[in-house]
């Protein structure tokens, strides 16, 4: 394990050496410096307003499942889990320490549930938009491996949800552990009307990630519509979640280089605009950076582990 994360720094400069030389590296970097500021602005104010939602999201989950604590306390733990997601191989570092540090109110399990659902219900946004979008889009035009990875990610994600409803009919540990799964998400989504503002979340949070990158494409040279951006962009963000390398650096700018010339422009505009919605990502963290440089992390009274 601990060699497989050692790796993976590598993997990621690897794969983006590789682009680098594949492609017009040197071009690439020529869109980097020319990016439009303005374009730039946007798209980490939109990162911004993600990671604010996304926070706003976990703490209102983790309401749901009879775990509270302040939205303060849920952004600074946000922006500290992000920093270190992007920072740290693996990807889920900083998500399993905001796990954690919240553990104090009702358990690791429910404090662990809290995160793993409010991230599951983003990547099902995710999917969602991916599948409206390509559902409305003239689908002879996209090449067939486009359209069997879009079939196989929609199907995996239907299979998956299939096989937790039907194992949580048996008995045993693992007909235990999906109906325990299946309740604690109906709590986090259904009860107590939570279904509207979840939502209104996710969906909001999901417009958020794609238009950030979407605005680092103008940036950096390539304008996406509306419907392109709701088809590229989720399967350029997806590859984030394959634990290759750190934060998707290198698998995301090799989805972006493949995908782009869907829309008319090159694999290296493809490079730029990952690498420049990466790059800005990484800056839209930063504010993370005080959560570490804070001397002491006290945890707030109403976290204190009960006597």
């Amino acid at each position: 394990m601990r060699l497989t994360r050692a790796l993976q720094p590598l993997a990621a400069l690897t794969l983006l050496g590789l682009l680098w030389f594949g492609l017009d590296g040197a071009q690439a970097m020529v869109l980097l410096r020319q990016a439009d500021a303005v374009w730039l602005m946007a798209g980490f104010m939109a990162l911004t307003v993600q990671t604010l939602l996304s926070a706003y999201r976990w703490q209102f989950t983790a309401q749901q499942l009879g775990h509270h604590f302040g939205l303060g306390h849920a952004i600074r733990e946000y922006y500290l889990s992000q920093i270190l997601n992007q920072s740290l191989p693996g990807g889920i570092m900083g998500d399993a320490g905001r796990a954690l540090r919240a553990r104090h109110d009702r358990g690791l399990r429910r404090s662990g549930a809290g995160v793993i659902i409010e991230r599951s219900l983003g990547q099902a946004a995710l999917l969602i938009v991916l599948a409206a979008a390509f559902l409305i889009t003239d689908r002879t035009a996209l090449p067939r491996a486009v359209q069997g990875i879009i079939a196989l990610l929609l199907g995996g994600a239907i299979l998956a949800a299939g096989v937790v409803t039907v194992t949580s009919f048996l008995r045993g540990p693992l007909g235990t552990a999906s109906r325990r799964a299946v309740e604690l998400l109906h709590c986090a989504v259904l009860q107590n009307g939570a279904l509207p503002r979840q939502v209104a979340l996710n969906f909001a949070i999901t417009a958020a990630n794609i238009a950030a990158f979407a605005f680092c494409a103008h940036a950096t040279g390539t304008a996406m519509s509306a419907t392109q951006a709701a088809l590229l962009v989720p399967l350029i963000l997806l590859t984030m979640v394959i634990p290759l390398t750190v934060s998707g650096w290198g698998i995301r700018e090799g989805a972006a280089a493949a995908l782009f010339p869907l829309i008319g422009a090159t694999g290296t505009a493809g490079l730029a605009a990952s690498t420049a919605f990466g790059l800005l990502f990484l800056v839209s963290t930063l504010p993370g950076l005080l959560v570490l440089m804070t001397p002491s992390m006290t945890i707030p009274e109403n976290l204190q582990a009960d006597p």
